[in-house]
């Protein structure tokens, strides 16, 4: 059996990687003689994840002003209204490898909250054309976030995969009999741990992960995020490790968080964790810390993961089902208006210290059933190519 992932667009996100590789171990360990390949935007970016069979570049052609496919494209828009053409021009890379596999797996478990994805619909047409299974892996989607094209995409699908309940729900009402419920795979991530950095506290340092895309989204949260990290110094002993997940052009956790590093390391009580580290170097940090606050959802998982009591910073969907998922409630997780508020945040944080003790025992007693949810996506699939 070969399965070609695609919808990735590569591992400067260690989310991305994340699923990548979490998805393929899973997969690997549940059904016996398969292949996995991954089609990349960026697949340079890939060559560490060593447990796959191979790595295509998967990423867009440019259609060059005035050449002949140019041209095509035009016309078919112009006068047809027609851009298939021209989708299938500019995805030819993805599109070229459908016929040597079996199943495509859609990994991108946000792509479908950022509007329209006309080259994902092109794609996932070209799949079912050739008679081949077509699976959206581990997907999280808000009510906000459909219209009636992406539902018609949706509809081509054999098996969606949703990774938490509020998603799961909003599909089953949109009339989508083709869902199931799973957890997102990188809760089985694999950890390393590396040689703690001067500075670490063990047992007593706190995780701060913050991303250009939410401060972004509410300009003003820069100015509640020193507050937090003011509050943090001033009234408890704890270092704080700042902790970046993605690091990709224009949209670089690090480049942010050097900035707030530049503040405080006069402290001796922040620190910055490098760079270049894979998922599961970060993950091993993540988890030997006692708290984390995190905007990425990948770093929240790392930490959730492992029993640390978490708090999330201006997500959608995804991160509210996660949380549902886990405690039965939307337990610390701030929406993205809500985190510009300096007194939210704090009061936020004093929570998740004060309630440190029953989040852990939560964790611990949600985190076995979370897993073998993540297994079942692995088992869905199974049952849909056999």
């Amino acid at each position: 059996m070969n399965i070609m992932m695609f919808a990735h667009n590569g591992s400067l996100n260690r989310g991305c990687e994340a699923i990548v590789r979490s998805s393929t171990n899973l997969i690997k360990e549940k059904i016996n003689g398969t292949k996995i390949y991954l089609a990349s935007g960026l697949p340079e970016t890939d060559q560490m994840i060593t447990q796959l069979d191979g790595i295509y570049d998967g990423s867009k052609n440019e259609i060059k002003k005035y050449s002949f496919s140019w041209v095509i494209s035009l016309l078919n828009v112009k006068f047809f209204k027609d851009e298939s053409y021209a989708l299938r021009k500019i995805h030819h890379n993805i599109i070229n490898r459908i016929r040597d596999v079996d199943v495509c797996l859609s990994i991108g478990g946000d792509n479908y909250c950022y509007g329209e994805q006309p080259g994902w619909y092109e794609i996932d047409k070209r799949v079912k054309q050739q008679k081949k299974k077509l699976v959206l892996w581990g997907c999280s989607i808000g009510e906000e976030d459909m219209s009636e094209r992406k539902l018609d995409d949706l509809k081509l699908f054999d098996l969606i995969l949703a990774r938490e309940t509020l998603t799961y729900n909003m599909l089953k009402n949109k009339g989508l009999n083709n869902v199931k419920l799973c957890a997102d795979p990188a809760f089985t991530l694999e950890k390393e741990e590396l040689e703690l950095p001067k500075g670490w506290q063990e047992g007593n340092t706190v995780g701060l992960n913050f991303s250009p895309l939410v401060e972004g989204k509410n300009p003003k949260s820069k100015v509640a995020i020193h507050d937090l990290i003011n509050h943090i110094l001033k009234e408890t002993n704890l270092t704080i490790a700042l902790t970046p997940h993605v690091m990709e052009n224009g949209n670089n956790d690090y480049q942010l968080l050097s900035n707030y590093f530049d503040m405080y390391k006069d402290t001796g009580r922040v620190i910055i964790l490098p760079d270049h580290l894979n998922a599961t170097q970060y993950k091993g940090y993540i988890a030997r810390m006692k708290f984390f606050i995190g905007a990425r959802t990948h770093a929240t998982i790392a930490a959730y993961s492992q029993c640390i009591p978490t708090m999330v910073l201006g997500y959608s969907v995804k991160s509210k089902g996660i949380a549902k998922d886990l405690f039965g409630e939307e337990k610390l997780v701030l929406g993205i208006e809500q985190i510009s508020d300096s007194q939210l945040l704090i009061s936020s944080f004093n929570e998740m210290v004060s309630e440190e003790n029953e989040i852990r025992k939560k964790l611990q007693q949600s985190m076995p059933k979370i897993k073998k949810m993540c297994y079942k996506a692995a088992d869905y699939l199974n049952e849909l190519i056999s």
